[in-house]
């Protein structure tokens, strides 16, 4: 939901959700703020791999390969090779290839200040990782969190640190937590794990290879040399130990040693002088850890409270209650006699029943109500004891009940029919197919508005442009939107100010606070793809908080998105139909980290103000890197995206609003553009005609992207 700011969370709040995580990007300044303006309980990310877009805001994987990363299918290209282009020249970077993979986030240091700052939970990363990760990460912030709470510092043993790197690590940073360092957060060498920095190579002969140590070594342990570029990763393990000539059995952490390993398993021909030598894997270690989980039970027990029911010529009764409220309930399968001679005591049940060594629990106490003088053997209870642990275990393990609706199908034609009308014959034709333009400079603007354009929509870096933007539409009797940032912080809010002072015919908001400021000032207001809107529930919740008509999710395909037109009156949606499609949105800041001696926004000096620049990658297409207000990055999908071939078909469910994103089109090219979408409008070609026009006109052709027609579309609706 890219929570950012106490405003963000507001939303959540009326929603009813007890606990939110807020976005990776925040300072722990940030944290502090929010956690002063908001009762809603906090999480944080402490641990793991850290994406380089905002979770929620990131459409690279669907732009480029149709795997959404907002549906779980991230296909990790931030992790992948780019090349700077500035100004239309290459620029060497030496060996910094990887520049959108940051490091990972480590911030175990910094669990007492989280905790201070009013954080309630803390979260770790674990998509793909092996249960040594777990069972060593999860191991260490427990320590560090009972460390804070007892209010000790939080000081990790060097073997620890070098553990959790050994499980899985990029390298390991704060991330955003101690503020923005771009350099520090992307070094851009490597994407890969890469474990510990074991040394640098000083030596090569061709049989072994001399390291100049900085991190224990010994047998069987996994290394990975640095190379060149273009060389092909070299790593093996350890096959033996020199050391002063000397083969070693034991573990070695300083000094000169000579590594060798088995026959051809590394090509000696690659390996370079003064590389650095990491160590992958430490069998040792992995053994350590996996012993800490391979056990039957886990040392640490849940408390549990029992109450017990005994009456003569009845079944004795146990019902236990776990910490969070959850219970189960056993029974004897035989009725209880009168006793003898040795009537059942509530001592006799907390001693017999409480027998849980061994297991995950422990017994925090129990109350009894014993009625008459009853006895159960010591073998009935040890039945009824091992029965209790059994459903104990399934108790703890079972997925949670939820409230579900039996049949959603009902629910959106109830909110179809009561709130926003599928619409009608009448409906279709009271209002004509309108055609929004997005223009993303002063210059743009002048030429759409000279074209006959006059429902417009601007995207300005520079907001304090927006003054003479809004001037010009009303000269021309234009309607123009200006556009939000799609991140707001605590800082922030008086960027919304500013645009206000405009005095816009609308704005198009990108973020809840956003709609809520603007609403509440009066001045209307359209939703952008930003509030991911892919089903009739999401276009309805927003209409009644105020919104005119909301952009649909560009993770919609083209089934999808004509199945949401049908469901919904045409009037509420705005369709993009032509744009490049916004890939990456960053806190990390390519132009800081590469084109300027500084570390953040205070002190980089604004390359992004002189220099276009452009990210290449793998196949050698050029994609735009733009900077918004904020100093946050979006990478732009070189090849455009034209959806011309499902407008008839959006226009016959009633879609009333259409739009087109310009990025650095030149007049010539936009004249094109408009043209080619007009008269498709008005019936004059067909999309199939617009889409063929189009990519014989660019030189890198287009896509239909997202809007490619599917044999088996997922329904979701």
């Amino acid at each position: 939901m890219t929570l950012t700011s106490a405003e963000t969370i507001r939303l959540a709040e009326k929603i009813g959700a007890q606990r939110v995580v807020l976005a990776r990007e925040l300072s722990m300044r940030e944290i502090t703020d929010i956690a002063k303006n908001t009762e809603m309980p906090l999480e944080v990310f402490v641990h793991g791999a850290l994406c380089v877009a905002y979770s929620g805001q990131c459409l690279t994987s669907e732009s480029l390969g149709g795997r959404s990363a907002n549906r779980g299918q991230c296909a990790q290209a931030c992790r992948l090779p780019y090349e700077v282009i500035c100004d239309g020249e290459h620029v060497d970077l030496g060996n910094q290839k990887y520049l959108l993979s940051p490091q990972d986030l480590a911030g175990f240091a910094l669990v007492p200040k989280l905790i201070a700052a009013g954080v309630t939970s803390l979260k770790i990363e674990g998509r793909l990782k092996a249960p040594e990760y777990v069972a060593s990460i999860t191991r260490n912030y427990r320590q560090a969190i009972d460390s804070a709470v007892s209010g000790s510092s939080v000081n990790f043993e060097p073997k620890q640190i070098e553990e959790m790197e050994l499980t899985f690590s990029r390298g390991f940073s704060p991330g955003w937590l101690n503020g923005c360092d771009h350099k520090m957060l992307v070094p851009a060498t490597s994407s890969a794990k890469r474990g510990v920095v074991l040394g640098q190579i000083c030596g090569i002969s061709h049989e072994r290879i001399a390291v100049e140590l900085t991190a224990p070594v010994k047998r069987g342990d996994g290394v990975a040399f640095d190379t060149s570029a273009n060389a092909v990763s070299q790593g093996a393990r350890v096959y033996e130990v020199f050391h002063h000539g000397r083969s070693l059995t034991e573990s070695v952490s300083h000094g000169v040693v000579e590594l060798a390993f088995g026959r051809d398993a590394i090509d000696f021909d690659v390996i370079e002088m003064g590389s650095q030598v990491w160590k992958t894997d430490d069998p040792q270690v992995t053994q350590r850890l996996r012993k800490s989980f391979q056990t039957k039970y886990l040392r640490r027990q849940q408390p549990i409270s029992l109450e017990v029911i005994a009456h003569v010529g009845e079944p004795l009764h146990v019902t236990a209650t776990l910490p969070n409220g959850l219970s189960c309930h056993v029974t004897t399968e035989i009725e209880l006699a009168e006793a003898k001679r040795h009537p059942l005591t509530h001592n006799v049940l907390e001693e017999q029943l409480g027998r849980l060594g061994g297991t995950p629990f422990m017994l925090s106490g129990i109350e009894s109500t014993i009625t008459g003088n009853p006895m159960a053997p010591f073998s009935v209870l040890g039945s009824l004891r091992k029965k209790l642990i059994v459903a104990l275990e399934d108790l703890v393990i079972s997925r949670p009940i939820r409230q579900r609706v039996k049949d959603i199908n009902s629910v959106v034609q109830k909110v179809v029919s009561t709130g926003s009308l599928k619409n009608t014959i009448e409906q279709a034709s009271s209002i004509e197919p309108t055609l929004h333009v997005m223009v993303r400079t002063l210059k743009q603007l002048y030429s759409v508005l000279q074209l006959g354009e006059r429902n417009l929509a601007a995207d300005f870096s520079d907001i304090r442009q927006y003054r003479e933007a809004v001037e010009m539409a009303k000269q021309e009797n234009a309607q123009l939107f200006i556009a939000t940032p799609r991140i707001q912080k605590p800082s922030e809010m008086g960027i919304f100010s500013s645009l206000a002072k405009f005095d816009p015919a609308g704005v198009l908001v990108r973020n809840f606070s956003g709609l809520e400021y603007f609403r509440d000032k009066r001045i209307p207001v359209t939703a952008d793809f930003s509030f991911n809107a892919t089903n009739p529930l999401t276009v309805e919740f927003f209409k009644q908080r105020g919104v005119e008509r909301i952009a649909v999710s560009y993770d919609c395909n083209r089934e999808q998105l004509v199945n949401l037109a049908s469901a919904m009156a045409g009037n509420l949606l705005e369709v993009v139909i032509h744009q490049h499609m916004p890939m990456f949105h960053m806190e990390h800041c390519v132009f800081c980290s590469v084109l300027s001696p500084g570390t953040n926004k205070t002190n980089c000096g604004r390359p992004c103000d002189d220099h276009v620049v452009q990210l290449r990658d793998r196949i050698a297409v050029d994609h735009l890197l733009t900077a918004d207000v904020g100093c946050r990055n979006m990478l732009f999908n070189a090849v455009p995206q034209s959806g011309a071939e499902v407008v008839t078909q959006l226009i016959s469910k009633g879609v009333k609003h259409l739009r087109i994103e310009m990025l650095n089109q030149s007049q010539e090219e936009m004249t094109g553009i408009l043209e080619a979408y007009r008269k498709l409008l008005v019936g004059e070609v067909t999309g199939r005609e617009v889409w063929a026009k189009l990519r014989a006109a660019n030189r890198i052709g287009v896509t239909r992207g997202t809007l490619e027609e599917r044999r088996n579309p997922l329904a979701i609706l």
